[in-house]
């Protein structure tokens, strides 16, 4: 029988896991690197982490949906070929995005980075730490991925707000609206942002932003580098006024001469946030749901952008 619904994925790997696929789908290989297999590509797939010549290639065949693999897609809008559907991937990366989170603020305010070094000098030295009971926390952003945050904060018996574009209570969390936020940083010790890219959030946390929060405060960032100003971030920190745990930065990847490097308190990860076992079998449910979503003749899910 001819397949009616026609898929590529970038790897071997997610078509194995997509098996055994519905009647009437078919689902081939292709990693965007080379032109495209068939002139008409139902859903289109993009490597993960990489839109290098993705929409070059999009604008050689026409398609029905592209599902990217990540949350984000600031690094796609306003550029892909007209007539297209964008979906992203919430529903993969939220808890594993919020579990870094956590680890990241953990370790900053349990000073694990320090006992590391000292361990490779072994080297036992104690230390007061803040530490997170009691903290003052505050989420920007409460998405997918800031609620997901929230959860996991709680049996930590931290102070708990966030931060969005409305003000509500969602989650038994107190969410202040974003004209609120300079007087809810004043009031902030662990500030952690999930805040997306694009032009409404670059530099939202720049100098003035930093200087509303108290002196030793740490900033998370799990969102997108161009959230937080770099240049005011490091003043800050080399000030000693405030330190960072990051998974993205700006620019990215980070030179190897950058001083947020070197810094004292500043602890970095290279974006690695959705990076866990539990993304393989989260998107191969998504790719799996918008395949069946087609095939039944309906609208698919998490469309973001229509170009």
């Amino acid at each position: 029988m001819t397949s009616s619904l026609i898929v590529s994925v970038p790897t071997a790997q997610l078509r194995d896991d997509l098996q055994p696929v519905p009647e009437g789908a078919e689902v081939l290989v292709w990693d965007m690197t080379d032109a495209a297999p068939r002139p008409h590509i139902d859903i289109v797939v993009p490597p993960y982490m990489s839109m290098d010549g993705v929409i070059a290639r999009l604008s050689e065949v026409t398609t029905r949906l592209v599902q990217g693999q990540s949350i984000g897609y600031d690094n796609v809008e306003g550029r892909l070929p007209a007539g297209l559907v964008f979906a992203n991937a919430t529903s993969v990366h939220e808890t594993a995005t919020a579990e870094l989170a956590v680890a990241l603020a953990l370790a900053a305010q349990r000073a694990l980075p320090d006992f590391v070094r000292a361990q490779d000098r072994a080297e036992w030295k104690g230390r007061w730490m803040p530490g997170l009971a009691d903290a003052r926390v505050t989420l920007l952003g409460f998405g997918g991925v800031g609620r997901a945050i929230a959860a996991r904060l709680k049996p930590f018996e931290v102070e708990l707000r966030a931060v969005a574009s409305h003000g509500r209570l969602q989650d038994d969390v107190e969410v202040l609206p974003l004209g609120e936020l300079y007087d809810v940083l004043a009031e902030t010790d662990v500030l952690i942002t999930s805040l997306p890219g694009g032009e409404k959030t670059q530099h939202l946390l720049d100098d003035a932003a930093l200087s509303a929060l108290p002196d030793g405060a740490l900033v998370v960032n799990v969102g997108r580098g161009p959230v937080v100003d770099t240049d005011a971030l490091v003043d800050h920190v080399r000030r000693g006024r405030l330190r960072a745990a990051l998974d993205v930065t700006d620019p990215e990847p980070l030179p190897a001469d950058h001083p947020l490097w070197s810094l004292d308190g500043v602890l970095i990860a290279p974006h690695v946030g959705g990076a866990t076992d539990a993304m393989r079998p989260r998107i191969a449910r998504l790719v799996r749901r918008q395949i069946d979503h087609l095939l039944a003749g309906e609208e698919p899910e998490n469309v973001v952008l229509r170009s």
